[in-house]
């Protein structure tokens, strides 16, 4: 895993481990280079603003640090698994980050009423098997994390489900399948 472009392009990152300590395969799904490019292609042709990131369900922290090196101003992670946190921070740490970043340990639904917005950017990428994960989208469009016309949702999902037409005010703009994931963007 690498970042794709900007100030710290080619830097390699770490990822999780394909198993945990007790045999089980890891729970962190990182996106792949080909949806990371895309994705950021994409923001980038539509004028996305970088400069207030904030990234749901982070994993490596991936998403986060690319937009960070494409002239993210500042970024703040959440994920709830602790292994996945501290990986986050050793990547914050690679590429210099570290000091405009904040990496928060808990699950999405409680951070969203501990962050302050808003946001420009919103990068999510849910576990495909989270059930809870569209309530929170929809928590999240409707809050003060976000500003519709301003802010743009980036959600990862799988190719499976279509997205949907809305999340709150925000409307899709594109979705776009890469094997089994797809990104649907809002705005």
């Amino acid at each position: 895993m690498r970042v794709i472009a900007g100030s710290v392009k080619g830097r390699r990152l770490k990822g999780p481990p394909e198993r945990s300590r007790k045999g089980k395969a890891s729970v962190t799904r990182p996106s792949s280079d080909l949806v990371r490019e895309s994705l950021f292609s994409t923001l980038d042709a539509m004028g996305a603003d970088f400069s207030r990131v904030l990234d749901l369900y982070a994993g490596s922290g991936a998403l986060g640090i690319e937009a960070m090196s494409r002239g993210g101003g500042t970024c703040d992670f959440v994920e709830r698994q602790n292994a996945a946190c501290r990986l986050i921070a050793e990547n914050l740490g690679l590429t210099g980050f570290a000091s405009h970043a904040d990496v928060l340990c808990l699950p999405v639904a409680r951070a969203l009423g501990q962050l302050e917005g808003p946001y420009t950017l919103v990068l999510a990428d849910p576990p495909y098997a989270d059930e809870a994960a569209p309530a929170i989208m929809e928590t999240l469009a409707e809050s003060a994390l976000v500003e519709t016309g301003e802010t743009v949702i980036a959600l990862e999902h799988s190719a499976r489900e279509e997205p949907k037409a809305a999340l709150g005010d925000f409307s899709l703009v594109k979705s776009r399948r890469h094997g089994d994931s797809a990104v649907s963007i809002y705005r």
